[in-house]
């Protein structure tokens, strides 16, 4: 039957397994997803760069480390190959070229990262790309261990024997990624880097493909690419004179060509002239021993001839620390309108100084962010630069408060900064699309965090990672879940706001009850509870109590039914009506544990009807979960039957495969306390299968109960239950 939701401030879980999700602000709606039942191969690669030229003798090098099947050296490392060069010269073009030519060989999928490994201080870590590639592997989140090297240990099972092959972009060492190298020959990683990874070579027998600047003759192909031949073609020695003065640099000769290809009366020999004037221009930069030095004039020329409207947009784009950016968040940090903001980014695209990945998904070049750092400094005073950082974590802030009210709109909302320039946010459909929209920015949420920080942006610094707690613990993201609260709790202490050291206490006792360290859970749980009763906030006084009886629970102890009573009360005299709901469904528990029943089933239905007059329908099925637990050691049978069909109903309403399974599993065990040996085995066996997708152990106990009855029946014969389905 099914237990109690283990989550402290909502009880949120699929039930039965000793795998939970605990969610300290659900309130219903909300699910943990499995995986597709035909979960398809991932194939991850990004779109190729247009117009690829050269590179020949390179693409053929690769050819030849193209990786055999899998023989007997099972335990053997993957391939690994290593394009290694400076910032600029095409890494990526040239491995996403060969990467797209050989990847029908990899029939069990293509897996994709850029760690980032030069940007500002962001650099992803080896769990970070683990998680990523688990889940793109179908493994569902609450599979995921929080340790490294389980993680990893994980990965090297789930891909072990299989043909993949593994992009990792922007790995700035080998500490970065070691971990995600496969034990089996039968997949690829390719990587690039702008460092040798010389450990890589020596312990994994990498493969090193080094590349360099082009070659005169081949920047020429790439600039009559670029440019068009005719005008090349007409003018060979000023096109040899360009591209000296790019330095051969692909990302270099892509900006200046594609701001010459929008000038058609633009002859070379101009072209040539111009950036002549511009590198005088730059001489008190040039003989700087910095990665600009051979592009720096390429950059200022094309960035020079944008209106100041563009460069303004361009130099403070440089102020978004994440990965991507969005119209939306663009918009925000250029104090403009989302539709001037996507014209802005369309302009810096069309000239190359920005790359649009997907629609409405833009990114820099790290070479060119080092560029735009410079112009900024250059031109920008502090005041604007702090006002435009404020208001686009004004905006990530706002738009995950947004995201909290879709998904849990029971939550605890705190005041939160005045939207002062930022409007619009973020606004959401529903629960689903606010999850796609946190999946898509959950690294640009981090790296905001730590720009709040850096910049002393402390008030928001510890809100943002309150609202965003649920998406944090609902994705399953728990190295993120508890270092964003930990980064909140010390903003909250430097600005001094008990609201704010209260509310991320609350979430680390969330974190730390999930991850068994129950003294620390306790620990945070008091002080929470303490500091809420000097700020008369009665609703996290409540959960802190409550979260101190889920812990002693666990511990099974007999003062936790004292802690769900103090709870009950708390939300009982404040009219907090999901508090009080879920603090009887835990006592309703601890009536089941000492075999009150009757009690346990009255407990039950008085959370319900709770449940049903505020509209939280995920939690009415979850309380008839539990309704039917009690209902069914009553002997009524058809009553329990009933409120399990209408829960199973809801669960599949919101794809919520953890509870389905666990409601099955339930009716199967209904139906054999009714001796319908049939339906029990139906609903045994389906339960089964969702447990085996969720990687759950509970599907070897199904199997062999069902393989149990089958066993029992096969000498009576089916009788009157032999063609019914259940």
């Amino acid at each position: 039957m099914a237990e109690e939701p283990t989550s402290v401030s909502n009880e949120f879980s699929g039930g039965d397994s000793d795998v939970v999700v605990q969610a300290g602000t659900v309130h219903g709606g909300v699910h943990v997803h499995g995986p597709d039942r035909s979960f398809p191969p991932p194939r991850q690669l990004p779109y190729e760069v247009p117009g690829f030229v050269n590179r020949v003798h390179e693409l053929a090098a690769l050819d030849t480390l193209h990786p055999q099947p899998a023989d007997e050296r099972g335990d053997a490392p993957a391939v690994v190959t290593a394009i290694t060069g400076g910032p600029g010269v095409g890494k990526t073009a040239l491995a996403l070229r060969w990467a797209h030519r050989v990847r029908r060989h990899f029939v069990d999928g293509d897996l994709y990262i850029d760690m980032r490994g030069y940007n500002s201080g962001n650099a992803l870590g080896p769990e970070q790309a683990l998680t990523s590639f688990l889940r793109s592997l179908g493994v569902e989140a609450d599979r995921i261990p929080i340790d490294e090297q389980e993680c990893a240990a994980l990965f090297r099972s789930m891909v072990y024997g299989k043909k993949i092959l593994i992009f990792i972009d922007n790995a700035s060492s080998v500490q970065q990624i070691r971990q995600v190298i496969p034990a089996s020959r039968s997949s690829l990683v390719l990587i690039t880097s702008r460092t040798r990874l010389s450990g890589l070579v020596a312990r994994e027998g990498a493969a090193r493909v080094t590349l360099d600047v082009l070659s005169p003759q081949e920047s020429v192909r790439l600039l009559r690419e670029v440019i068009g031949p005719l005008r090349v073609d007409a003018e060979p020695e000023a096109a040899r004179r360009v591209v000296q003065l790019c330095g051969c640099l692909p990302l270099a000769l892509r900006v200046v060509g594609e701001r010459a290809a929008g000038r058609p009366l633009l002859s070379l020999d101009e072209l040539v002239d111009e950036l002549v004037q511009e590198q005088d221009f730059l001489d008190a930069l040039a003989d700087r021993e910095d990665e600009l030095s051979d592009v720096r004039a390429a950059f200022s020329w094309s960035y020079r001839a944008l209106p100041e409207e563009s460069r303004r947009a361009f130099r403070l784009l440089e102020l978004h620390e994440g990965k991507v950016l969005s119209s939306g968040s663009a918009a925000a940090l250029l104090a403009l309108t989302p539709a001037v903001a996507r014209r802005r980014l369309g302009e810096l695209a069309d000239v190359h100084l920005l790359q649009e990945t997907a629609r409405d998904r833009y990114r820099m070049h790290d070479l060119l962010r080092s560029y735009a750092v410079e112009q900024l400094a250059a031109e920008e005073p502090q005041e604007e630069k702090t006002r435009a950082v404020r208001r686009i974590l004004t905006w990530y802030l706002l738009s995950a408060d947004a995201g909290r009210k879709a998904i849990l709109p029971h939550s605890h909302s705190i005041p939160l900064v005045p939207p002062g320039q930022v409007r619009p946010v973020e606004r959401f459909e529903g629960a689903a699309d606010a999850l796609r929209w946190f999946e898509a920015e959950r690294e640009s949420l981090l790296s905001a965090l730590r720009q709040a920080v850096a910049w002393g942006q402390y008030d928001i610094a510890w809100m943002l990672p309150v609202v965003a707690d649920g998406f944090f613990e609902l994705g399953s993201h728990w190295s993120d879940w508890n270092h964003v609260h930990e980064l909140g709790l010390d903003a909250a202490r430097l600005v001094g706001s008990p609201l704010g050291e209260a509310s991320n206490l609350l979430c680390l006792g969330d974190v730390n009850w999930r991850s068994g360290a129950y003294d620390l859970a306790v620990e945070h749980y008091r002080h929470t509870a303490e500091i809420s009763r000097d700020i008369d906030d009665p609703w996290m006084l409540g959960f802190s109590l409550r979260g101190l009886g889920l812990v002693a629970l666990e511990r099974s102890d007999p003062g936790a039914e004292a802690h769900f009573e103090a709870a009950l009360a708390v939300f009982r005299e404040h009219g907090i009506r999901r508090g009080e709901g879920m603090s009887l469904l835990s006592l309703a528990k601890c009536a089941r544990s000492r075999d009150d029943h009757a009690d346990a089933a009255a407990l039950s239905r008085r959370a319900i009807d709770i449940f049903r007059s505020i509209g939280d329908r995920w939690s009415e099925a979850w309380g008839a979960l539990h309704l039917a637990d009690s209902l069914g050691e009553l002997g009524e049978l058809h009553d329990a039957e009933e409120h399990l069909g209408r829960a199973l109903e809801t669960f599949r309403e919101f794809t919520d495969r953890r509870s389905e399974a666990s409601t099955l599993r339930s009716l199967g065990d209904v139906s054999l306390a009714r001796r319908e040996f049939a339906a029990a085995r139906d609903f045994w066996t389906r339960a089964a299968g969702l447990y085996e997708e969720l990687g759950d152990t509970l599907s070897d106990t199904l199997r062999r109960q069902v393989e149990d009855i089958t066993d029992a029946r096969s000498g009576e014969g089916e009788g009157e239950e032999g063609g019914r389905a259940g």
